[in-house]
């Protein structure tokens, strides 16, 4: 129902959040002239939300033209003992989140599912040729320890990724027995990652909720890293014939 754009402003998708970050993602490499993207979710599980992003990534590529590799990452065993405290063991434990391969593999058009502890399975994916760059990330590993394994993924080359990488954060407000904050949690990573790297940062986008149509809670959820030392974070993409270039008295 239609225009891509116009699904996107209303929201209309099973994953808004997701086809919110793909779709931007996608148009952001576009305007920099890169061909293609990875997109890549952080915490399978099941495996719908997977599926969701394999299906979104299909139809924006097909619409804006630029390529759009899928991937996502998660240990196949179900979440591992909590570290911590910061790992919110009084709501997540061991063992939750199980993952039936040989079902989701079948159900999997074309996605690529990589198995195994991510503090190491990330390094080994970026180091293989032909990555495309990484455009847009979901987070659901509830763990901070975890999180901060996955965070990988922005380490490296600026090549590896672009300059903006729009970041969905699925742990942020629920459950409200959680009482989440800046010092458990996903919050918590965030917080360590930017105080651990002064020329990249995982920010908010600000006053989000009120660009958007809905207000809904996963505009709170929705950040991008930065990458200020990108040789490409400052190049203009602003689309030609926008209003914005030319204010008539």
């Amino acid at each position: 129902m239609g225009s891509l754009e116009l699904r996107v402003k209303y929201g209309i998708w099973s994953r808004p959040n997701y086809a919110y970050g793909v779709c931007n993602a996608a148009l952001l490499a576009r305007r920099l002239g890169v061909p293609g993207i990875s997109v890549i979710e952080f915490g399978v599980a099941g495996g719908r939300g997977l599926l969701a992003l394999e299906d979104i990534a299909a139809r924006v590529s097909r619409n804006l033209g630029v390529r759009i590799d899928v991937v996502g990452f998660d240990s196949g065993q179900g979440m591992p003992p909590p570290a911590d405290y910061r790992d919110l063991a009084h709501v997540r434990d061991t063992g939750y989140y199980q993952m039936d391969h040989d079902k989701l593999r079948a159900r999997l058009a074309g996605a690529e599912l990589v198995l195994g502890n991510v503090n190491e399975t990330v390094p080994a994916w970026l180091a293989r040729e032909k990555m495309l760059p990484v455009g847009f990330v979901s987070f659901d590993l509830d763990y901070y320890s975890s999180t901060m394994q996955a965070f990988r993924i922005f380490e490296g080359p600026s090549a590896w990724r672009l300059p903006r990488v729009y970041c969905y954060f699925d742990d942020l407000v629920w459950p409200e027995f959680a009482c989440h904050n800046e010092y458990i949690g996903e919050l918590c990573a965030i917080k360590d990652f930017n105080s651990q790297h002064p020329d990249r940062k995982i920010c908010p986008i600000n006053m989000f909720r009120y660009m958007r149509i809905h207000d809904e809670r996963w505009n709170e959820q929705i950040y991008v890293l930065h990458d200020f030392a990108h040789p490409l974070y400052t190049k203009n993409v602003m689309p030609t014939g926008d209003l914005y270039r030319e204010i008539p008295l």
